[in-house]
């Protein structure tokens, strides 16, 4: 059963991979840069700022870069129990996917950029929930960022789909323990 699983993500990693053209590929190398997405990381900032004035702003930035920083290690963590290769890095994967100087190390499952950026959307969602029009645009973010890992076969889409999955847990999980402590600090 699992190396049936494993077998169809496969078949769907090469599918998915091949549907990309060497137009795109520029596009969806700047998209997997963590640092294309600045600009958005500074408008989030902008709005915690904005939303809670400076002390709660400072114990909402805080809470972030905590929750950045367990979802990474967690992530880490998984990555290296698992130690599932990469598909750019599987020798008989090589010759069905697209070829990239894009090659990192490591391995694969389940997708940091999936898990990270999703965890950090359901985090802002919920904390600018009602005060922000257009929020529920941020989950933008973790579907093209993820999208992008399979674009360029460094994930297969069971890494990117169980990277959104534990993403959506750990910041639901960090929201529901910033509400406490935001409570406890601030009332």
């Amino acid at each position: 059963m699992i190396d049936e699983i494993l077998q169809l993500d496969r078949e769907l990693l090469i599918f998915l991979n091949s549907l990309g053209t060497e137009t795109f590929d520029s596009f969806w190398l700047t998209i997997t840069n963590q640092f294309t997405w600045t600009p958005l990381f500074l408008l989030i900032l902008y709005f915690v700022f904005k939303e809670f004035g400076v002390k709660k702003g400072i114990f909402t930035f805080l809470f972030i870069i905590v929750l950045v920083a367990f979802s990474d290690q967690f992530t880490n963590l998984i990555k290296n129990t698992t130690e599932r290769l990469r598909p750019c890095n599987t020798e008989n994967l090589r010759g069905y996917l697209r070829q990239f100087t894009y090659k990192p190390g490591g391995f694969s499952f389940w997708s940091g950029h999936a898990s990270l950026s999703t965890a950090f959307s359901v985090f802002v969602y919920l904390i600018f929930k009602g005060r922000i029009k257009y929020i529920k645009w941020i989950f933008i973010f973790p579907i093209v960022f993820g999208l992008s890992r399979v674009y360029l076969g460094v994930h297969y889409p069971i890494d990117i789909t169980c990277g959104y999955i534990a993403g959506g847990i750990v910041g639901y999980t960090f929201y529901i323990l910033y509400r406490k402590l935001f409570e406890a600090v601030f009332k």
